[in-house]
């Protein structure tokens, strides 16, 4: 926790880091519970920024600790900490999670574009490669300023890379190599290839070709290229004939969706499953109709249907494992939308808990 003046300025801390909650707190390092559902980006930010102060409470629990175990831990960690080695991996991941945050959100909204998240996929992948071949020199300018601001003693390049579990064992290898191939070519390398093995070629193409069912903006995703490149990775679900008859189906539905006003302000794939029942063209439009069915039945699970499930298993415990649906509902619901719930004041729940029914006491 730090105050306010001459402690802030001391410790030359950012002004623009945002202040944490808190009765008398302007800063602190992020929570874990804040970091569940995204990036750890903020928390490595305010580590930099409280770097000083961490320090400082490091070596205060050295010293004065409640057990040898938090003393020889804070020693540890505190050696570590004015190590060359930790300020670079402290850069080097901040600078991955920044450059891969605004996907991270992206894919954790609840109306997801999905066009947009596959551009954002692609655009993240060439901002790391492109970091991978020209940011290492960047990335060792930003650690040796860090180091020289608080007097961490900077590694030569140039040197022999000395293994500090065996510092008698001849690497023959450099320093620079040790940093850019053992470590931050790596890290990159197995950046990317898991962004590669989440959204490989065939799973891109085919969330590219779902989206163009989309109704939303006046179907203006509608893309009749991709509606067939969908028909053909379903070769079961549509003869040979099929897919030659529905290339003038596609062009009679699109010109007729986009003048029917029906079919305005949806808001998805279901919605526009329904409208087309309700206005009987799925009968018109079958083979559209089979597309938009297994584009619906396509099992795609997004961020905030993992969020449900998972705070299912917090508000039902074995102490509360008999309650009503509603009351089940109710509870997920302030447990799922906290960001919101804390906009809320206790004034306003004492309001709405007045006004349900006539009661004695006024709270």
């Amino acid at each position: 926790m730090l105050k306010p003046g001459v402690e802030r300025e001391r410790l030359g801390l950012d002004p623009k880091v945002e202040t944490g909650r808190g009765k008398n707190q302007e800063l602190s390092l992020a929570r874990a519970g804040d970091t569940r559902w995204s990036s750890h980006e903020k928390t490595l930010l305010r580590l930099l920024a409280l770097y000083p102060s961490v320090i400082d409470v490091l070596e205060y629990i050295e010293t004065s600790g409640e057990d040898s175990a938090h003393q020889s831990q804070a020693h540890g960690l505190q050696i570590y900490m004015k190590t060359f080695s930790f300020v670079f991996y402290l850069h080097l991941v901040k600078h991955i999670l920044g450059v891969t945050n605004i996907l991270g959100e992206a894919l954790q909204r609840k109306d997801q574009d999905i066009l947009n998240a596959v551009e954002l996929v692609r655009s993240t992948k060439e901002e790391l490669q492109r970091y991978q071949l020209e940011g290492f020199d960047s990335l060792l300018k930003d650690v040796t300023s860090f180091c020289d601001k608080y007097e961490i003693e900077v590694v030569n390049m140039e040197d022999e890379y000395v293994d500090p579990k065996y510092k008698r064992r001849k690497t023959n290898i450099t320093n620079r190599h040790h940093y850019v191939v053992n470590n931050f070519n790596t890290v990159l390398d197995m950046q990317i290839q898991e962004l590669g093995n989440r959204f490989n070629e065939v799973t891109t193409e085919l969330l590219i070709c779902m989206s163009s069912l989309s109704p939303c903006h006046g179907f203006s995703a509608l893309n009749k290229l991709n509606l067939l490149k969908l028909a053909e990775m379903y070769p079961y679900d549509f003869t040979f004939d099929e897919k030659d008859k529905l290339i003038y189906e596609l062009g009679n539905y699109i010109a007729n969706v986009k003048e029917d006003t029906r079919f305005a302000n949806l808001n998805g794939v279901s919605d526009l499953a329904k409208t087309m029942v309700e206005t009987r063209k799925h009968i018109d439009y079958p083979l559209v109709y089979r597309l938009i069915k297994l584009s619906l039945v396509l099992p795609v699970a997004t961020a905030s249907v993992e969020r449900c499930f998972s705070s299912m298993k917090h508000v039902k415990t074995e102490l509360r494992n008999r309650m009503g649906d509603g009351y089940m509902n109710d509870s997920c619901v302030c447990y799922i939308e906290r960001e919101f719930l804390q906009q809320v004041s206790i004034e306003d729940v004492m309001q709405r808990f007045q006004k349900m029914k006539p009661r004695r006491e006024q709270l």
